[in-house]
């Protein structure tokens, strides 16, 4: 039968996913936003600043790993767990008249909540990484998906408490972590020891991890479907019902694990997926392999004929020769794959995150002001979705799968045109479409790229690259929102009586013409994050081919 080490490592992804799908609090900005601009009696230039501290919050997230390196991850996770309650508590205080704070204290509360955000994240991370070493891609996938459903967890329970107060969001994102933390509390003390995995062990994982997938997404269309039917404060309650009824299903996968293991012994059916890491796309003896493949092919290949010319300058200068090898900071801002990259990232996944900043805003300006929690829960939930899709990749088993730098390609193509959409023209119907394909196409990137700079800078200096690779959040933050801030008070104010009008002693700017030069700048920055994400396939598909041949050989 199945030890009980292998059902508590499962407990500990119930875990996970408990902490994820209530703690990203960092979707709700655009909830709340109006009542603090209004509270504050501030511009949108320094409302937009609140915004960026909340994303240089999140630059701080390094943080966490030092204080994990001393502290238990329950020591870690409550330290966490505290910071957002009182950072967002305070803030509810201030909303609700309670207790006047300056606006600088308020920018410093914005940050340490995004910082909270970030450690949350980076605990789940240490954790599934720790307890599926062989399928870590699939379970950081999965967990950080459910990130992407707390607006619309968050959006049922507000509504069951109160449909008319907005407030009782910051209330929420103060409470809600901190209750969740005590709930995951039990798992994440009896972690289990790390085992020596087995080939059954590592397939039954696999069928697992597709169950759970399967139930994400059951989830996520539940939420997104009838999200917009809780009219009622009684029908919010039964729908809240139903959703914490969904979350608590995974409980019954130490059962699966038990009868999984009994009819492999006692029927002797192979009833999971092929290979120890089906899910897998790149595996550390693979990239080994490869690397000692490709310096025999470069020994044997070295009077072969260079290109010249335009070609050889943009596609195959400095280009990288094998996936995995180790990039250290000082040689990782010398590769031109990895300042493609970073545009990519800068103007596609950040782009869409300032967007869900101002969504408030945007849907104020446009007159769908009551709408704007439907659409902060529609942009979270099509989030949600792209970042169960970015686990596309690691589905893909066998000889015929596609370079994950061609997958983020793809995903950032609805952004340009999302923005583009948006500008032509400013109903609703456009509005909800557009936001549809900016949440889809950010979740997909914000996911994707963990293990995408692993795959090409290093799996061992992940940790450390990507937190140089996410810099670009806070800087875009700024940048983006500054743009769209700046161009929204320009027009309330040159155009006051006509598009901008003062409410609650903020103005405020009315109409399409508010946020439409916005939405032109925005959608040409991002056909440069898209012409950059090319541009970097491009130059990695024939590394990606070459690891392509060589695992063949590898499985032969």
């Amino acid at each position: 039968m199945a030890g009980t080490g292998t059902s508590c490592k499962w407990m500990i992804v119930i875990a996970t996913v408990w902490i994820q799908a209530f703690t990203g609090t960092n979707f709700n900005f655009s909830a709340y936003s109006t009542q603090l601009k209004s509270v504050l009696g501030t511009s949108q230039v320094h409302l937009n600043y609140l915004a960026t501290a909340s994303d240089m919050g999140k630059a701080l997230g390094w943080t966490s790993g030092l204080a994990l390196l001393y502290l238990s991850p329950s020591t870690v996770l409550f330290i966490t767990a505290l910071t957002g309650f009182v950072s967002y508590g305070l803030q509810w205080l201030l909303i609700q008249n309670i207790l006047p704070l300056p606006y600088v204290l308020v920018f410093l509360l914005c940050m340490f909540a995004g910082c909270s955000i970030s450690w949350f994240n980076t605990i789940c991370f240490v954790l599934c990484i720790k307890n599926f070493p062989t399928n870590t891609a699939i379970a950081l996938s999965l967990t950080s998906s459910f990130n992407g459903i707390s607006p619309a967890l968050y959006t049922l329970l507000a509504k069951a408490i109160s449909l008319n107060d907005d407030s009782v969001y910051l209330l929420l994102n103060s409470v809600v972590p901190l209750i969740t933390s005590f709930v995951a509390l039990i798992p994440i003390l009896h972690q289990p020891n790390r085992e020596p995995g087995s080939t059954e062990g590592y397939r039954c994982d696999s069928i697992l991890f597709l169950f759970l997938n399967i139930l994400a997404v059951l989830t996520g269309l539940y939420l997104f479907v009838l999200n917009s039917i809780s009219t009622t404060v009684y029908t919010a309650r039964i729908l809240f019902s139903v959703a914490i009824l969904l979350l608590v299903l995974p409980l019954g996968i130490p059962g699966i694990v038990f009868a999984t293991e009994w009819a492999r012994q006692s029927i002797h059916s192979n009833l999971c997926l092929d290979g120890p890491a089906g899910f897998n796309f790149v595996e550390l003896d693979d990239l080994e392999f490869h690397e000692e493949l490709l310096e025999r092919e470069d020994c044997s290949g070295k009077g072969k004929q260079e290109h010249e010319g335009c070609y050889k300058m943009v596609l195959e200068k400095d280009q990288l020769t094998v996936l995995g090898e180790e990039h250290p900071a000082h040689l990782l801002v010398r590769k031109p794959d990895f300042w493609l990259y970073f545009i990519a990232y800068f103007c596609g996944g950040t782009i869409g995150l300032v967007y869900s900043n101002n969504l408030g805003q945007i849907a104020q300006s446009l007159g769908n002001g009551r709408k704007t929690s439907t659409l902060v829960t529609l942009y979270s939930s099509c989030s949600f979705f792209g970042r169960l899709l970015s686990a596309a990749p690691n589905f893909i088993c066998g000889k015929s799968y596609f370079a994950r730098t061609g997958w983020l390609a793809i995903a950032l193509v609805p952004t340009p045109v999302a923005f583009f959409l948006l500008a032509a023209t400013g109903n609703g119907i456009a509005l909800q479409v557009g936001t549809s394909l900016i949440g889809l196409s950010s979740g997909f990137i914000f996911s994707a790229a963990l293990a995408i700079t692993s795959e090409l800078f290093g799996p061992n200096s992940a940790g450390v690259n990507h937190n140089i690779l996410i810099i670009n959040i806070p800087v875009g933050s700024l940048l983006y929102g500054l743009l769209a801030a700046i161009i929204y008070d320009t027009n309330a104010g040159s155009s006051f009586g006509k598009l901008g009008l003062f409410k609650d002693g903020a103005l405020v700017c009315m109409g399409r013409q508010c946020y439409w030069e916005t939405f032109v700048w925005w959608g040409c920055i991002s056909m440069l994050g898209l012409a950059s994400s090319v541009l970097l396939y491009l130059r990695t598909r024939p590394t990606y081919e070459g690891f392509k041949r060589n695992r063949i050989i590898l499985t032969q």
